[in-house]
């Protein structure tokens, strides 16, 4: 019987400890920069934009869909960044998923007065390139450097997202 209950024991034990490492990897492949993939897109006022031009520059990705209310709860906070970041470096790329239509994704720009880029994703390449991005709203944040240092699927904290990209732009009055 002691036997039977020091393998429970033990079974269990090993058991968290996988449960503890898988968690653990999970967290820390997040933490480590990734490479943004070397892609380009065309906005939706056809301006082109390759990743790799930007290299230099904090880049700002979500991905996002009309019909999303965390997207479109999220469009304020963006609208905010880019206001706040974009003459300091900041570029933001808004990418409608490939199911959006595009009817909707111009109206919803134009309702909601959008100031930075507008890309649609019709064949799902970009959500693709960026990882398999599936759920909306996705953000990603990419470091001068070229490299996605940062995802977030959902609503981002705005507050932790102002300090990470003042943590990357220059500082004001040093261009």
């Amino acid at each position: 019987m002691t036997s039977g209950k020091t393998n429970k024991y033990l079974t269990l034990s090993l058991l968290s400890i996988i449960i503890i490492g898988i968690a653990l990897y999970g967290l820390l492949a997040h933490t480590f920069p990734t490479p943004a993939p070397n892609t380009h897109f065309k906005t939706i006022t056809n301006k082109q934009v390759s990743l790799k031009q930007l290299q230099g520059k904090v880049v700002l990705v979500t991905f996002w869909a009309s019909n999303c209310p965390s997207c479109l709860k999220e469009i304020p906070h963006l609208i905010n960044l880019y206001n706040d970041y974009h003459q300091r470096g900041l570029e933001l790329f808004a990418i409608a998923m490939r199911y959006d239509r595009p009817n909707y994704v111009v109206n919803t720009s134009k309702a909601y007065q959008i100031p930075y880029d507008i890309v649609l994703d019709l064949r799902g390449q970009l959500a693709t390139a960026f990882g398999d991005v599936s759920l909306t709203p996705t953000t990603l944040l990419i470091n001068p450097n070229g490299e996605i240092i940062y995802q977030n699927t959902g609503i981002f904290d705005l507050q932790a997202m102002q300090i990470l990209i003042e943590s990357l732009l220059p500082i004001q009055g040093n261009k």
